[in-house]
C-alpha cells in the first residue's frame, strides 16, 4: 500500500471525526456544566488545573487561556503534586483534573489528597462512570467514541474535545465577568495584539507634523506646506481655524488636469472639502480600518472637534498593526 497517495484521505478523515466529535460535546452541557462555572464564580480562590501525560499539556493550555481571559489559574502536573507540588493549592482554590478515562494510577492517589483538603473538584473526563468522576463534585463530560488514531490508543480526538470543552469553560467565565476587550488588551501589552487593543491614534499621531493652509492660500503656499510636512497632505481652515477640507498630492495631480491657467488658484479651489477625520482618543486599528476601507494613507486626527494632527497609514505600520 503507498501511503503517500492517501494522505488527503487520512487527514480530512481525522478533521471530521475530530469536528464531529466536538459538536457532540454540545449534547453534554448540562447542569453540572453550568453548576461548575457559578462555583468558579463564587470562588475566592484561583482555578488550578491538572492532569497527567497528554492531559497535562492540554492542562496547561486552559490555564493560559483562563489567565488571558479574566480568571486568575495554575497549572499543577497530576504526578509532581503528589511529590509536593500539592502545597501550591489552598483552601479556597478551585480544581480541575483532566483525565480521559478518569481512572490513572496517579490520579487516584491525588483525589482524596485534594478532598481532605477540602477543595472544589471538577472532573473533565471521557468517562463519567470513572473513579475521577465518582468523586468530583462536578463532572464535565467529553466522551467520545473513539481516538483518531487507527489503533485507537494515540491521544487526538480525546485531548482536542477536552481542549475545546476547556474553551467553552473559559468564554461562559470570561461573559459571566463581563470582561471585555479593554480588560483583554491590559493583559496582553505585547506586540501587535497588545497593540491593537490599547493604541490609540493620540499615543502616535503628535510625533507628524500638522501640515495645514488657509482657505485663500496660493499653490506655492500649498506645495510648500505639504512637501516640507512631507505627509502628502495638508488640513485647510477657515479664518476662524475650522478645518474645512483637504489636500493631497491626488488633488494637485487632478487640478492641473482640470485648470488651464493656474495663475490665481487657492485652496478653496482645489480641495476637498469635509474630509475624514479621526479623534484623538479613538483606537490606531480604527484608524487602519477606516484607510484600508477608503483605500487612503493618511487620515486628519480631531481632538475636541478642533484640526490637531495627522495620522499617516507608515506610523501604523511602524507599530507592526498592518
Amino acid at each position: 500500500m503507498n501511503i503517500t497517495k492517501n494522505i488527503k484521505s487520512i487527514a480530512k478523515k481525522v478533521l471530521e471525526e475530530e469536528a464531529t466529535a466536538i459538536l457532540k460535546l454540545a449534547d453534554y452541557v448540562n447542569e453540572d456544566f453550568e453548576a461548575c462555572v457559578e462555583a468558579i464564580l463564587a470562588s475566592r480562590g484561583r482555578v488550578v488545573v491538572t492532569g497527567i501525560g497528554k492531559s497535562a499539556n492540554i492542562a496547561a493550555k486552559i490555564v493560559a487561556t483562563l489567565n488571558s481571559t479574566g480568571t486568575p489559574a495554575l497549572f499543577m502536573h497530576a504526578a509532581d503534586a503528589i511529590h509536593g507540588d500539592l502545597g501550591m493549592i489552598q483552601a479556597d482554590d478551585f480544581v480541575i483534573c483532566l483525565s480521559k478515562s478518569g481512572n490513572t494510577p496517579e490520579i487516584k492517589v491525588l483525589v482524596p489528597l485534594l478532598k481532605r483538603k477540602g477543595t472544589k473538584l471538577a472532573a473533565l473526563v471521557s468517562n463519567v462512570d470513572s473513579y475521577l468522576a465518582r468523586q468530583s463534585d462536578f463532572v464535565l463530560n467529553a466522551t467520545i467514541e473513539r481516538e483518531a488514531c487507527p489503533n485507537n490508543l494515540a491521544p487526538t480526538t480525546s485531548t482536542t474535545a477536552h481542549l475545546a470543552l476547556g474553551d467553552a469553560l473559559a468564554v461562559c467565565l470570561l461573559e459571566s465577568r463581563n470582561f471585555s476587550k479593554e480588560d483583554f488588551g491590559a493583559l496582553h501589552p505585547g506586540g501587535s495584539l497588545g497593540k491593537r487593543l490599547y493604541l490609540k491614534v493620540g499615543d502616535i499621531y503628535s510625533l507628524n507634523a500638522a501640515p495645514k493652509v488657509s482657505t485663500d492660500a496660493t499653490l506655492k503656499e500649498i506645495i510648500i506646506e505639504i512637501s516640507s510636512k512631507r505627509l502628502g497632505a495638508t488640513a485647510v481652515l477657515d479664518n476662524s481655524g475650522n478645518l474645512t477640507g483637504i489636500i493631497t498630492d491626488g488633488d494637485l495631480r487632478r487640478m492641473l488636469s482640470n485648470f488651464d491657467n493656474l495663475a490665481g488658484i487657492t485652496a478653496a479651489d482645489i480641495m476637498t472639502p469635509s474630509p475624514l477625520t479621526i479623534d484623538c482618543d479613538e483606537y490606531a486599528v480604527e484608524a487602519l480600518a477606516t484607510m484600508q476601507k477608503r483605500n487612503i494613507t493618511q487620515l486628519i486626527v480631531t481632538k475636541a472637534g478642533t484640526f490637531s494632527g495627522f495620522v499617516h497609514l507608515h506610523d501604523l505600520l511602524k507599530e507592526g498593526l498592518v
